[in-house]
Formats: structure tokens, sequence, C-alpha cells
């Protein structure tokens, strides 16, 4: 079975997992502005790391790039609203960032 190179990649699954989270997640009253910021965020991660894949040389790499700051946009909106398992999602952003700045 043909799998792209994406599915196996370490930081691909976790930011499926945190964009998923993000989702599902029932969000403070007050704040859809910063879960709707989050969503948008979280699915740009998950595209830019596929779409970076998908392209050759420095149109890959800056997909990465974009990737990286969708990331740390996602983990500033955590900053602002008090999530049960936000820190340990902010954790895992932070790791999804540190691989994407390997691929530069």
């Amino acid at each position: 079975m043909y799998e792209f190179s994406h599915e196996s990649y370490d930081a691909y699954r976790l930011a499926v997992d945190v964009a998923r989270w993000v989702r599902k997640t029932r969000w403070p009253a007050g704040s859809p502005h910063l879960r709707d910021q989050a969503m948008r965020a979280a699915d740009s991660v998950v595209l830019n790391i596929a779409e970076g894949f998908g392209r050759a040389g420095a149109a890959g790499r800056n997909h990465f790039r974009i990737a990286r700051g969708s990331a740390a946009e996602v983990c500033a909106v955590l900053d602002l609203v008090e999530l049960e398992e936000g820190p340990a999602k902010q954790q895992l952003l932070r790791r999804v960032g540190a691989m994407l700045t390997r691929m530069r």
C-alpha cells in the first residue's frame, strides 16, 4: 500500500493529535475567537507539513517554516486560555517546532 512520506513523520502525527484535540476541546465562554484562531493555526501546521513533504527544495522548506510559525501561534493561544490539557499540548507543539526547525 502506498503511503505519503509525511504520514510517517512524527511531527505530522503529533500535529494531527493537537489539531483534533483543539477541535473537540470545550473552550471557556467568551473565547470563541481564540478557539477559531487555534483551530485555523493547528490545521495550518498539519496541512503545511504535508505540503512541505510534497514539494522539493525551497518550496518545501517554506511550508515547514509556515508550519513552525503556526505551531508557535497555537502555543500562544494556549497561553491565553486555561485548558486542562493545554500545557501538555504546548509541549507537543514545541516538539513539532523543534523537528520542523531541523527540516529547514
